[in-house]
């Protein structure tokens, strides 16, 4: 059966309107049916991830960046200035200081990542992630049912970096690591249209699972996911040592990935903008450091006001 990739649908929140988007890192990553493309078996292989590291990782790949940064309209003035030794290097390009911030609010949970967000008030015990009917049960993705069941019935917020988008991972709050695990092997693409064609992404992509204690939001179940291109999850934080708010934890070393966050009952609630275009299945473009949830208060009907234009975070 010949491809058919379609774009992906979006909400870009700076802009207040729906977007598409349809990146170049493979026409099967946007097909509606990922299964029936026999190259995606290959491509999720460890090997070819290797491989594939390895040719992007050569001096020649140089000549990739510019073409790349103007047809996505990348804004580089926002990132280090050096001279990358190769597409790979490039790839995991990080801010200039005081590029992004998170908020100062402590009860305003600041995006770990620059992504694309999916976002859950509740998970229930019979849920299953990120939707009803697909995919797979909190206890799958986290590694057993005793590290999840603190997470039934809280809210869940879902984030897939693009190949376009900055690759490092940043802490949401301070606290420290209560246990982690690297778990998974594959490494097939998490785009949306691939989720709902093949169930088991999420349990046999190779993933960190981390459980975090945090000041404000409670305990965290805080999960790494490698994709298409990306089975290389560097830690950059020692794990066993506190973190802060706004912290570097982590870097995806090239091609597209996921993080999720499962959160206690009660501790927070994702925005309102990610929560109106989830059941659309439309993912929210947030920048990082944006306020994606916020610390619920005594007062039940206390609701997260959608933070719209959050600013420029420069």
């Amino acid at each position: 059966m010949a491809a058919d990739p379609k774009p992906l649908k979006l909400w870009d929140r700076d802009k207040g309107k729906a977007v598409e988007e349809f990146m170049p890192d493979h026409q099967t990553t946007y097909e509606t049916r990922p299964l029936r493309a026999p190259g995606q078996w290959l491509r999720a292989t460890p090997l070819f991830d290797k491989l594939y590291a390895l040719y992007q990782d050569a001096p020649w790949t140089r000549r990739s960046i510019a073409p790349f940064v103007r047809e996505y309209h990348i804004n580089m003035s926002e990132f280090e200035e050096r001279r990358y030794r190769s597409y790979a290097d490039w790839f995991v390009r990080e801010f200039k200081p005081g590029r992004r911030r998170f908020p100062d609010d402590p009860s305003r949970m600041g995006a770990p990542a620059e992504a694309r967000y999916f976002g859950w008030e509740q998970f229930g015990p019979d849920q299953r992630f990120p939707v009803k009917g697909q995919s797979l049960a909190a206890a799958d993705i986290l590694g057993n049912a005793e590290r999840a069941k603190p997470f039934l019935g809280g809210p869940v917020l879902l984030m897939r970096l693009s190949p376009v988008d900055y690759h490092h991972v940043h802490y949401p709050d301070n606290g420290r690591t209560l246990d982690h695990e690297r778990l998974g092997h594959s490494i097939w693409t998490v785009s949306w249209t691939a989720v709902q064609n093949k169930p088991d992404i999420y349990i046999r992509n190779e993933r960190q699972v981390n459980i975090l204690q945090t000041e404000h939001f409670g305990r965290l179940g805080f999960v790494e996911f490698g994709a298409l291109t990306v089975g290389r999850i560097v830690q950059r934080h020692p794990l066993d040592r506190p973190f802060r708010r706004g912290a570097q934890k982590s870097v995806f070393k090239f091609g597209g990935s996921a993080v999720a966050i499962f959160g206690e009952p009660g501790a927070w609630r994702p925005c309102d903008d990610i929560l109106e275009h989830t059941p659309e299945g439309m993912e929210t473009i947030v920048r990082l450091g944006e306020p994606v949830a916020e610390k619920l208060l005594s007062d039940p009907d206390l609701r997260v006001p959608s933070p719209g234009l959050a600013g420029d975070n420069q």
